[in-house]
């Protein structure tokens, strides 16, 4: 069972959003939410909101634990990009690329890992002439 939430348009460049969402990867979601609060980057605050709602998502909807959710995937893809100009010498303009992210998380369930017990291996007798 996978939950989704998903951040649309949030102003920071993909490129830094991206350093955030590789640290919490994998992660159980607990551990990712103690990550990102000590995580000094702007984008870790909306990451923590993201993860927050998709843990309630999980709680209310499919009534799931919140001990058995990890980050399954996080992708950030580029949104819509804002052009804006600057002006230059001899009246020319270069462009300002103000990018735009969109962030999709995906918590995955760990099913009960059921470890099978194995047999004690038989040792190899020796015998003696």
């Amino acid at each position: 069972m996978e939950i989704t939430a998903k951040l649309n348009d949030y102003r920071q460049s993909p490129r830094k959003v991206r350093l955030v969402g590789g640290l919490i990867r994998g992660k159980k979601a607990l551990v990712a939410i103690d990550l990102l609060t000590v995580t000094i980057k702007r984008a870790s605050d909306p990451m923590i909101g993201l993860l927050k709602s998709a843990i309630a998502n999980a709680k209310n909807n499919f009534s799931l634990n919140v001990e058995d959710l990890f980050v399954k995937a996080l992708t950030v893809d580029n949104g819509a990009i804002l052009y804006r100009r600057m002006p230059k010498a001899r009246g020319m303009a270069t462009p300002i690329r103000k990018r735009v992210s969109n962030v999709t998380l995906i918590l995955g369930v760990k099913e009960a890992e059921v470890k099978k017990l194995k047999a004690p291996a038989k040792k190899a007798k020796v015998v003696k002439k």
